[in-house]
């Protein structure tokens, strides 16, 4: 009668040089318990495909024929080699309920799974951002288009326009004239143009004159009137006098 046994793995490698032995053992033991058979080894680090996994592929069929369960990793790995068993479909089976599961709950199956689901949602952010500036972009672009194509067709027409009629050549001399002589006459006013200190002195004694002959014209005025009063003052007191003096040359007549 054949025990229960099963087909591990078996870390014998050194640290950061992993190296793994495939045997067959009582699933009664502890996992590095008891060995029966060593049926092979496997090396990750080895990148020659025909010396990565080196089994005893003739006693390993033994095993299965009689009972042997092997584990997950291993079993992967006699697929991988193209040896098909019982468990093999078993474990598919039951992955797949497994994996059924975590889908109905949303959740993700294995971290391959998680990894991939994070790099598509990035990628669609991604796309998402570059798709809104893009289109910010555009628009951005279109309205500047927009507002310089009034622009440009405004300029267009005038520079149409000066073409097609061209200034008089007296008129523009003229224009040209006319500026020369304004900026000639902006110069020299520039140039002559009086000290404040002295522009102040020059009020002040012209102020100064001006009442001066304000106040002789008073005193004229003045005078003239004065003078024909005591003109006036002088007849009258002749006229009395002589009146006197008539009547009394009357009087002694008469006496």
């Amino acid at each position: 009668m054949i025990m229960s046994v099963k087909l591990r793995m078996m870390r014998i490698g050194r640290r950061h040089r992993p190296f793994f032995r495939i045997n067959a053992i009582d699933s009664r033991t502890p996992r590095n318990g008891r060995i029966l058979e060593k049926l092979g080894h496997y090396d990750p680090i080895e990148k020659d495909q025909a010396k990565q996994i080196v089994l005893n592929l003739e006693r390993v069929k033994y095993w299965l024929d009689n009972g042997a369960i092997p584990s997950d990793t291993v079993s992967e790995i006699l697929l991988r080699l193209g040896i098909k068993h019982k468990y093999a479909e078993v474990q598919d089976a039951r992955r797949a309920r497994a994996k059924a599961i975590a889908r109905s709950k949303g959740k993700f199956f294995t971290k391959a799974e998680k990894i991939a689901a994070e790099k598509s949602l990035e990628a669609e952010q991604e796309k998402a951002k570059a798709d809104a500036e893009a289109k910010t972009k555009a628009d951005a672009e279109a309205k500047t288009e927009t507002d310089a194509k009034p622009k440009a067709e405004a300029k267009e027409v005038k520079e149409k326009v000066e073409v097609e009629v061209p200034p008089e050549p007296k008129v523009e001399a003229e224009t040209k004239a006319k500026a020369e002589a304004k900026e000639v006459k902006e110069k020299a006013e520039v140039e002559v143009q009086p000290e404040p200190e002295v522009e102040t002195e020059t009020k002040t004694k012209a102020e100064t004159e001006e009442k001066a002959e304000v106040k002789a014209e008073a005193e004229v005025k003045a005078e003239t009137e004065d003078k024909p009063k005591a003109e006036v003052a002088d007849e009258a007191e002749a006229k009395k006098e002589e009146s006197d003096s008539k009547e009394k040359t009357d009087k002694s007549d008469e006496n």
